[in-house]
C-alpha cells in the first residue's frame, strides 16, 4: 500500500481546516441573508409618531429601550427577542406582578444610569425607544436627529410628544390613548398587529369594567399626584399617565388644567385646591414612607383634607408613567377611592 509523504499531512490538514472554515462562513452568510429576507418580508411599514411619519424597511432586531414603561411596551408585546437591551434605574417596580416577568431575564440590562449615544452604539442598536424627558433631550445631545446621524432609528414615547405650544410642553392626546397608540404602532412596526390589538382590547375592557363600578352620583374625590420636591412639588398635568388613571378610577386630578405631562406647581395651589386624596409616586429614593412623612409633617399642608385624614395612597412609578401597567393601576386606585377612604 502506497503511503503519502508525512510532509503532506500538515498541508492537507490546513486545507481541510480552511475548507471547513469557509463552509462555516458560507453557512453563516446564508443564514444571515435568510434572516434579513425574513426581517424584510412585508416591509416597508410606515407609522405616525408624534406627528411624523416613520418608515421601516425591515423589522428592527437590535432595539434599546429607555425607562421601565417603554421597556414594558416591548415585553408586553412579546418582543424580547428583538431587543439588544434596556436602560433603567435600579427601581423597576413590582415586576413579579406583570405577565411578562420572565422576559426581563432574557434581555440585557445595559445600564442603571441615563441612556447615552455610547450605550446605543455599544449595543449595536438599530432602534432606540425613548421619550422627551424620558432619555431624549437637547441638553444631553440625545435626540432622534442625533441618533439618525449615527444610522440609528428612533421612536418617541407618545405620552412625551411635544405639542407645539410654548416652550417644550408635552402631550398630544389623553395618556391612555397614547398607550394604545404606541402599542398599535409597535404592533405594525414588528408585524405583531394581532398581539397589539388583543392587548388594547383587554385594557379598554378592564378600564370600562372599572368605570362601570363607579358611583353614579355624588362628589368625585379630588386627587393630587405627588412625585417629589419640597420647595415645589412635581406633579402630573393633563397629559401625564396619572391624570387618566385618576379620572378612570373615579377621581378628579386637581392639576388637570396644566396642559403638559410632568410639571411643577406651587404648594399654595395644593392648599387652595384642597385634595381629598394624595397619590405618591414611588420610585425607591426617597422612599414612599419618607415622602408620606414629609407630607404629613409639612406645616403648610396641615389643613389639607388628604393630610388631615391621612388619605395618602402609593402607586409605583412603573404604574404611573405610560405603560401596560396603567390599567391595573386604574383598578387599584379605584378600589382605594371606593373603599370608604374618602368622604
Amino acid at each position: 500500500m502506497s503511503r503519502r509523504p508525512a510532509a503532506l499531512f500538515p498541508a492537507l490538514a490546513a486545507v481541510s481546516a480552511l475548507a471547513l472554515t469557509l463552509t462555516g462562513c458560507g453557512a453563516k452568510v446564508a443564514a444571515d441573508k435568510d434572516a434579513d429576507r425574513k426581517d424584510a418580508a412585508g416591509y416597508p411599514v410606515t407609522v405616525k409618531n408624534c406627528g411624523t411619519d416613520l418608515t421601516f424597511d425591515k423589522k428592527p432586531s437590535r432595539v434599546v429601550t429607555n425607562d421601565i414603561g417603554i421597556t414594558d411596551l416591548m415585553l408586553a408585546l412579546g418582543l424580547e427577542d428583538r431587543m439588544a437591551g434596556y436602560v433603567t434605574p435600579s427601581y423597576r417596580g413590582r415586576i413579579d406582578k406583570v405577565a411578562w416577568r420572565d422576559a426581563f431575564d432574557k434581555v440585557p440590562w445595559l445600564s442603571k444610569k441615563a441612556i447615552t449615544k455610547e450605550i446605543a452604539l455599544d449595543a449595536h442598536a438599530d432602534l432606540v425607544l425613548a421619550g422627551w424627558n424620558y432619555g431624549f433631550g437637547e441638553g444631553n445631545d440625545l435626540t432622534p436627529a442625533s441618533l439618525k446621524k449615527l444610522g440609528i432609528d428612533s421612536y418617541v414615547l407618545t405620552e412625551s410628544c411635544r405639542n407645539g405650544g410654548a416652550g417644550s410642553a408635552r402631550g398630544v392626546m389623553p395618556p391612555l390613548e397614547a398607550l394604545y397608540a404606541d402599542l398599535t404602532n409597535l404592533g405594525k412596526i414588528f408585524h405583531v398587529e394581532d398581539r397589539a390589538a388583543k392587548l388594547v382590547k383587554e385594557y379598554r375592557a378592564e378600564i370600562a369594567e372599572v368605570r362601570a363600578g363607579h358611583a353614579k352620583d355624588g362628589k368625585k374625590p379630588s386627587v393630587f399626584l405627588y412625585d417629589s420636591g419640597t420647595d415645589k412639588p412635581l406633579t402630573a398635568g393633563a397629559f401625564a399617565g396619572p391624570d387618566d388613571i385618576i379620572t378612570k378610577a373615579g377621581g378628579v386630578n386637581i392639576t388637570k388644567d396644566l396642559k403638559d405631562t410632568w410639571t411643577t406647581v406651587g404648594w399654595e395651589t395644593v392648599v387652595e385646591r384642597n385634595p381629598d386624596v394624595i397619590v405618591i409616586n414611588d420610585y425607591g429614593s426617597p422612599t414612599a414612607a419618607q415622602k408620606k412623612d414629609f407630607l404629613l409633617h409639612y406645616k403648610p399642608l396641615a389643613n389639607v383634607s388628604a393630610v388631615k385624614h391621612h388619605r395618602i395612597y402609593t402607586l409605583d412609578y412603573a404604574d404611573l408613567v405610560e405603560s401596560p401597567r396603567n390599567p391595573a393601576a386604574v383598578r387599584s386606585l379605584a378600589r382605594y377611592l371606593a373603599a370608604g377612604h374618602v368622604g
